[in-house]
């Protein structure tokens, strides 16, 4: 019963891991179908944020990862999005190069900065005993982080004011400008909450995996494929490709490996993607939650 419980509490957890570096991505290529692939670096820069503010600053830990690292992501993201992002929209390879070109510029002034070492801060709560095992209560809590994240995102989208203009602006910008919105300043506030979203990503796990300037690699293909794998639907879709993807890399790291383990995540996902070229909800929903 004791194992059990704990490969259960171990599927949550790497489910919760995929949501959470996920969504951000979700919201900017979902909605706004621009590839960013300086997504992982956004992470990591989330992630340095909120251990120097943490350690060197003497910023309270719950403020630096909850709140200085998603806001001074957001706020790159916005200025990413005015000076790259804005002039290549509906080109989608032109957008890849950037991005990437972002990636690697990002990845090279942190390193002059920071230097290639780990940084890390010590995780929170300590561990919780289920029988004859422990396990980290800081995972517990990013488990309720996950779930928060999809319950608030599909809380905007759908019922907000906000949500409402977004999802408009973007299936149809010139509608919207008709009825007085201003398509840009939507896609400029759409970027930033997804970047910003990242930089809370990046803030959650680092007192787990540590951060270092190449961390984002770690994240970035993952964060793709639950988000292609998942289709349409925003917070549907990458719910349901995050459960699947996390539970079948954790069930067979279990057995096996963990490079064993996500071997297996990207097999499933390739698998997925061949039956469902679409997605997960591609059959069933055409955008948006």
């Amino acid at each position: 019963m004791d194992r059990t419980a704990i490969v259960l509490i171990e599927m949550l957890s790497s489910i919760s891991t995929l949501v959470i570096i996920a969504i951000g991505l979700a919201i900017i290529f979902g909605m706004m179908r621009v590839i960013n692939i300086a997504h992982g670096e956004f992470i990591m820069l989330g992630g340095y944020i909120g251990v120097i503010a943490t350690q060197r600053w003497g910023v309270n830990f719950w403020i630096s990862i909850l709140v200085i690292a998603p806001l001074v992501v957001g706020l790159f993201g916005v200025l990413v999005e005015r000076l790259v992002i804005r002039r290549l929209y509906g080109r989608m390879v032109d957008t890849l190069l950037a991005t990437w070109g972002l990636s690697l510029a990002m990845i090279g002034g942190v390193t002059m900065i920071f230097g290639n070492t780990i940084e890390g801060v010590s995780a929170p709560f300590g561990g919780v005993r289920i029988g004859a095992f422990s396990v980290s209560g800081y995972r517990l809590f990013l488990i309720l982080v996950a779930v928060a994240l999809l319950l608030g995102v599909l809380a905007v989208l759908r019922y907000t004011k906000a949500g409402l203009i977004a999802r408009g602006a973007m299936q149809n910008p010139r509608m919207a400008a008709a009825l007085g919105i201003d398509p840009d300043r939507v896609y400029m506030a759409t970027f930033g909450v997804g970047a910003a979203l990242s930089g809370l990503a990046g803030g959650l796990l680092a007192p787990l995996t540590g951060v270092i300037p190449t961390m984002g690699a770690a994240f970035i293909a993952q964060a793709f494929i639950t988000v292609i794998g998942g289709g349409a639907a925003i917070v549907t879709g990458t719910g349901l490709a995050a459960t699947l993807f996390g539970s079948v890399a954790k069930l067979v790291e279990f057995v096996s490996t963990p490079v064993i383990g996500d071997a297996a995540l990207l097999f499933v996902a390739l698998f997925v993607l061949r039956l469902l070229p679409q997605g997960i909800t591609g059959r069933f929903f055409r955008r948006a939650s």
